[in-house]
């Protein structure tokens, strides 16, 4: 069983925090398959057979049906999340902006799938053996980035802005930034130091898009770790021993949304309920971990509050 998470831990796309990534590329796999009207991701599913965890493989290939051991709206949920992201993306570049940076970039294959402008460099930004098992399997499976990569290893609980630097990142010119499932992951101090540095290495005309979780009601998280331990029951019957629970961190901080609006940034939202509804998926039932709640964020920086 995955430890519970502790100051200094690190992981590989196997392990800890980045088996997460991995169980959304197999996400994205499926939706793929099973959606493609709204998903495109070909590296998803053999990116998740590079990783070798067998359980996401069988989920990722179709060998394994997602039925039994994943909810449909985690699926459809891959699928809102997945285009967001691709959208912010594009509508940055039709914008203008040239450089681009995706913090905790996992298994996220933007950086060889988009059709980036010429002259865009995307820096993805994650712990070293990740970027390192990323790197060598999209080389071994023949892909190449569609724009300037930079893979630039660094935690994100601490000195990754040096990192970011030293691969080439200019302060001056406009970014686009993503944290696409991060934030819940990050001790709530380390999220804040984390969006202030974004704001801090910010060029005004630079964008960001996060997602925004409404802090827990009484007793809210006791009734979410029940629902994810009841879930890594059910993984381990095929064998897969992980519960997600010990990965994340509980209890409240500051909502990303208005902790961004506060420092400068200009922000549209829309729910995931919205996103549903809008790409014709159906809606939200039995939402216990209130994933029908979670905003989806995306801004531009007018000014920045010191």
């Amino acid at each position: 069983m995955a430890d519970v998470r502790h100051d200094g831990d690190s992981w590989d796309p196997a392990s800890g925090v980045g088996a997460t990534a991995t169980m959304a590329a197999a996400a994205r796999a499926i939706a793929t398959r099973t959606d493609p009207a709204l998903i495109d991701d070909p590296y998803a599913e053999p990116l998740v057979r590079a990783v070798g965890v067998e359980f996401l493989t069988r989920l990722a290939t179709g060998e394994l049906s997602p039925v039994d051991v994943i909810e449909q709206v985690a699926i459809d949920g891959a699928k809102v999340r997945t285009k967001f992201y691709d959208e912010f993306f594009l509508e940055a570049m039709r914008a203008g902006v040239r450089q681009v940076v995706i913090l905790a970039s996992g298994l996220d294959s933007r950086a060889y799938r988009l059709p980036w402008p010429g002259g865009t460099v995307v820096y993805e930004v994650d712990q070293p053996q990740v970027v390192e098992f990323k790197t060598r399997a999209l080389a071994e499976l023949g892909a190449a980035p569609t724009a300037d990569r930079r893979a630039v290893a660094a935690d994100l609980r601490d000195g990754w802005a040096d990192a970011l630097r030293a691969n080439g990142f200019e302060k001056e010119q406009p970014t686009a930034w993503s944290a696409e499932g991060l934030l819940g992951y990050l001790p709530p101090e380390a999220q804040d130091r984390l969006l202030d540095t974004v704001t801090e290495l910010s060029a005004p005309g630079s964008r960001v898009a996060t997602e925004s979780r409404p802090n827990p009601r009484p007793g809210e998280d006791v009734a979410t770790k029940k629902g994810l331990h009841r879930l890594a029951e059910r993984w381990r019957a095929h064998g897969f021993d992980f519960d997600h629970a010990r990965q994340r961190y509980f209890g409240e901080r500051n909502e990303a949304a208005p902790y961004l609006a506060a420092r400068g940034w200009v922000l549209n939202t829309a729910s995931n309920r919205d996103l549903f509804a809008a790409n014709g998926l159906p809606p939200i039932e039995d939402d216990d971990l209130r994933m029908g709640d979670v905003l989806y964020v995306s801004g531009i920086l007018e000014r920045t509050v010191k």
